[in-house]
């Protein structure tokens, strides 16, 4: 396993990282002994930094990691988890006020809500699910966060940027508000490599990767029957309706046919698209078995990646929101 600095906090944390959603439930049934048996097989090959949110199966991933911690005796593990605003505003809304969406009361009970599904002391790294450019001027979020901080219930602060909106953290990335910065990024979408991580050289924030697989078209098993597999009530069925699927599936067949001469499967051509950016501190995919983890794992070998399909890649970059 490769080690990477989170931004400014000293942290050598993980490449690959455990994503938590899927341990909730949202996307499928699942077992918890069987997630607990995968989280311990990750920290034992080396995974030291685990994200989830109460947000997922409404504190359901807090309890099973919680427990997971419980259980190993090995190294630090850190753990980041976040809290929504108490009202999203619309995904097709451009510019949301920030002011009020997570007043000091309502952060506090999250932060101790949290605390006690983890059962840890003192969450490593605590995040906003949602952050909102105007966030900048109203600043009572961090006048919260900072209180908590210095009473010792959280270390470190960060933000979840919205899905597909990138641009929405290069201010933020700019000034050095807050330790880390989680964003959409993969090879559809490409932008934050452009304008957001540049951004980030000049406040110290770090960059967690999330979806590098795309919710799982990129990992590239999908076939025409695939979307009829799927639990109606599951997040990839919600989130690849419609026409999403069809479209989505003929893009990824032409990746397969790009990466091909250079990588066994479209998997590890994208895990490792998204560890060649050098700003990125680590990449957080979701795992539910210890084959996805050791597949995932096997991609932190500092191997560089191909320039020439870095190149050929861009043409194919698709950003687009599929939470609309």
């Amino acid at each position: 396993m490769q080690y990477r600095q989170l931004g400014r906090t000293g942290w050598d944390i993980s490449e690959i990282a455990f994503g938590g959603w899927q341990l909730g439930g949202e996307w499928g049934a699942v077992d918890d002994e069987a997630s607990i048996a995968t989280l311990l097989h990750a920290f034992s090959r080396g995974v030291n930094f685990v994200d989830t949110a109460e947000f997922y199966g409404e504190g359901h991933s807090e309890e099973v990691i919680g427990e997971a911690l419980r259980r190993w005796d090995g190294e630090k593990v850190y753990v980041a988890t976040k809290v929504r605003p108490v009202q999203w505003p619309a995904a097709s809304e451009g510019d949301p006020q920030m002011r009020g969406r997570y007043p000091e009361w309502y952060v506090r009970k999250n932060v101790d809500d949290s605390l006690k599904r983890l059962g840890v002391d003192r969450i490593d790294l605590f995040q906003l699910h949602g952050w909102f450019p105007q966030g900048i001027t109203q600043l009572d979020w961090l006048e919260a966060l900072l209180a908590l901080r210095q009473e010792g219930k959280i270390d470190r602060i960060g933000v979840s940027i919205r899905d597909y909106r990138p641009e929405d953290g290069v201010d933020l990335a700019s000034c050095g508000l807050v330790d880390s910065l989680q964003v959409v990024f993969n090879m559809f979408e490409q932008r934050p490599r452009h304008f957001l991580f540049p951004a980030g050289a000049q406040g110290g924030s770090g960059f967690i990767a999330r979806v590098p697989f795309d919710s799982g078209s990129l990992i590239g098993h999908w076939t025409a029957g695939t979307y009829a597999s799927w639990p109606q009530d599951s997040v990839p069925a919600w989130l690849f309706r419609g026409d999403r699927f069809r479209e989505t599936l003929g893009r990824v067949e032409a990746l397969k046919d790009l990466c091909a001469p250079y990588y066994s499967t479209l998997a590890e051509a994208a895990m490792r698209y998204t560890l060649s950016s050098p700003e990125v501190s680590t990449v957080i995919p979701g795992m539910l078995t210890a084959r996805e983890v050791d597949m995932n794992v096997a991609y932190s070998d500092a191997e560089p990646f191909p320039t020439e399909l870095l190149t050929a890649l861009e043409e194919h970059g698709w950003p687009r929101n599929f939470y609309q």
